[in-house]
C-alpha cells in the first residue's frame, strides 16, 4: 500500500483566528484614482453557477476555445449616500474632523443608528474646517428592503476618487442624498478585490480546524490532538495546532474578474429561485470564481489594488449560463 500523506489544511498566515467584529468586512485601503467616482460597491451573495465562455486569454492553451468556468452571483441593489465624512491629518494619522449629513435620510436607517434631528451640517460654511481636510469618504448604507431580504441596512464608509481633497469633496456633494448603482463604479472586464466574512463554524478541534492526522488507538490521553506541542521552555501556543475559532474571519481576495453586469435578475434566476436565497430582482454581478462567504451575506467590492497586467481588458464572451 502506498503511503498516504495529508499535509495540514490550515496556514499560519492568518493570525490570530478571532471572530470578525461585524458581519461585513472592513476596507483598509483603496487604489488611488483621479476619477471622481466611488471606489467600491457592495452586494449580497445569491449563489453560484457556471458558464460556457470563449477563452480570450492570448497566453492560454485554450485560447479561442470554449471552456467552463464557475461564477458567483452577487445581487447589487443601489447604495444610498447618507453623508460625507471629513478627515484631518496630523502626526498620528487621520482623524475624523466632521460629518455632513443628507437633508433627507431613509427611515429604515433609524434601525441601525440614531438619526440626527438637525438637517444638513454647517461645516461647509466654515472655511477653516474645509482647508484642513486631508481626506473625504462617503457614508453609504445598503437598501435590502428593495430585495425583500431584511429591514435593517448596513452602514459603512466608502472611498471616493479625486486628485485633491477639494475634488473629492466636490464629487461627494454631487452624490449626497442620491443612489449609487453598480454601473457607476464597475464595468464588465474589470478586475476587482473582494472583501467578505467567511462562513462561521464555531469552536472546532485541531483535526477539523487544521487537518492533523488521527493518532493511534494506543496513544496517550487523546487521539484527536497534536502529538508534540514543542519544548518546555518558550512560547509554544501558536505554532501547534489547537482547538479554537474556525470561520467567520475577514478575508481579502485579489483580482476577481467581472464577467457580466445585468439589470434584470430574471435572466439569472432559475425556476423556483436560487437555493437558500430566492429570486434575484435587482441589478446583479457575475464574478468569476467563488467568494468565501455564505449566501445573503454582504460582500464589499473595490477596484483591484494590484491588477494583473497580462489579463485582457475585455470580459470573455459568455455562450451559455447554467445555474
Amino acid at each position: 500500500m502506498p503511503t498516504i500523506r495529508q499535509p495540514k489544511k490550515g496556514t499560519w498566515q492568518f493570525w490570530h483566528r478571532a471572530r470578525a467584529r461585524r458581519p461585513h468586512a472592513r476596507i483598509r485601503t483603496y487604489r488611488d484614482s483621479a476619477d471622481t467616482k466611488p471606489l467600491g460597491f457592495a452586494g449580497y451573495k445569491a449563489g453560484m453557477g457556471h458558464a460556457i465562455v470563449m477563452d480570450n486569454r492570448p497566453n492560454s492553451p485554450n485560447f479561442k476555445t470554449k471552456i467552463s468556468i464557475p461564477f458567483t452571483i452577487i445581487e447589487c441593489p443601489p447604495l444610498r449616500v447618507a453623508g460625507i465624512a471629513l478627515y484631518s491629518k496630523d502626526g498620528y494619522g487621520l482623524h475624523k474632523a466632521g460629518q455632513i449629513n443628507a437633508e433627507k435620510l431613509d427611515k429604515e436607517l433609524g434601525r441601525k443608528v440614531t438619526l440626527p434631528k438637525k438637517k444638513g451640517d454647517p461645516l461647509l460654511n466654515h472655511p477653516t474646517t474645509i482647508t484642513n481636510i486631508a481626506d473625504v469618504k462617503l457614508i453609504v448604507h445598503t437598501q435590502p428592503k428593495l430585495i425583500n431580504l431584511k429591514k435593517t441596512p448596513e452602514l459603512f464608509e466608502l472611498g471616493i476618487g479625486g486628485k485633491t481633497p477639494s475634488d473629492k469633496l466636490a464629487a461627494a456633494q454631487r452624490f449626497l442624498g442620491k443612489d449609487i448603482t453598480i454601473k457607476d463604479v464597475f464595468a464588465e472586464g474589470h478586475q476587482i478585490d473582494v472583501h467578505a466574512i467567511t462562513k462561521g463554524h464555531g469552536i472546532q478541534g485541531p483535526v477539523k480546524r487544521f487537518g492533523v492526522s488521527l493518532r493511534s488507538h494506543k496513544s496517550e490521553k487523546t487521539k484527536r490532538g497534536p502529538g508534540n506541542v514543542g519544548p518546555w521552555a518558550g512560547n509554544r501556543s501558536w505554532t501547534v495546532s489547537h482547538a479554537g475559532q474556525m470561520g467567520y474571519h475577514q478575508r481579502f481576495q485579489h483580482n476577481s474578474l467581472v464577467l457580466r453586469i445585468g439589470e434584470k435578475g430574471a435572466d439569472i434566476t432559475p425556476a423556483g429561485g436560487l437555493a437558500h436565497y430566492g429570486v434575484v430582482s435587482q441589478n446583479y454581478l457575475l464574478v468569476k470564481g467563488s467568494v468565501g462567504c455564505p449566501t445573503k451575506r454582504l460582500i464589499k467590492l473595490t477596484p483591484s489594488i494590484r491588477p494583473n497586467k497580462h489579463w485582457p481588458k475585455d470580459a470573455p464572451t459568455i455562450e451559455q449560463v447554467v445555474i
